[in-house]
């Protein structure tokens, strides 16, 4: 049997990756995280097939299995001879039932956690985003007031040296004019 490595968010949380626009672990990482060889992993769900229907898990493309390994330069993912499979958060439910150890339960366990504090920080992120849009709005109204009194002021201003230079043409041609 492999050693099972910590259990932490911050230790599973690298492993997450988004393919095909789901959240998902790809089987020797989780292979890793149950402490056993990925090929016994990949044999019990062939085993249990009907447990991961394709929304649970699926087999990566060659382009997606590339894009994952340039995300991950210290990837451990090796030459695989068959394109690794990726279980999304249900596919990974699915698993403890499928291996039967205490230790694919506290794996479990660990991964789902790691999971809700993804969503956790999601919901939290989309809170302050919108926070922010509020907040640029109520700012946007409120620069609105301002740039909108600052043009005035121009305005005024261009208006008062117009008529300014005027009046200083006009006392210069006064001046000129009586002098000649």
């Amino acid at each position: 049997m492999i050693e099972t490595t910590d259990l932490s968010v911050e230790t599973i949380l690298p492993s997450v990756f988004v393919v095909r626009g789901v959240k998902a672990m790809i089987d020797s990482d989780l292979a890793k995280l149950y402490g056993v060889p990925t090929k016994r992993l990949n044999e019990q769900v062939k085993r249990n097939i009907g447990r991961f229907p394709e929304d649970f898990m699926f087999q990566l493309t060659q382009d997606e299995y590339k894009t994952l390994r340039s995300q991950n330069a210290t990837s451990s993912w090796g030459g695989r001879r068959v394109m690794p499979y990726a279980f999304t958060e249900q596919g990974i439910a699915m698993l403890s039932g499928v291996l039967k150890s205490d230790t694919a339960i506290q794996v479990n366990v660990a991964i789902m956690r790691t999971f809700v504090q993804m969503r956790k920080l999601l919901t939290e992120t989309d809170d302050l985003r919108m926070s922010i849009e509020s907040m640029r709005y109520e700012y946007d109204e409120k620069f609105e007031f301002v740039f909108q009194a600052l043009y005035s002021f121009k305005n005024k201003l261009i208006s008062f040296t117009r008529h300014f230079r005027g009046l200083f043409q006009c006392a210069r041609q006064s001046c000129t004019v009586s002098y000649r």
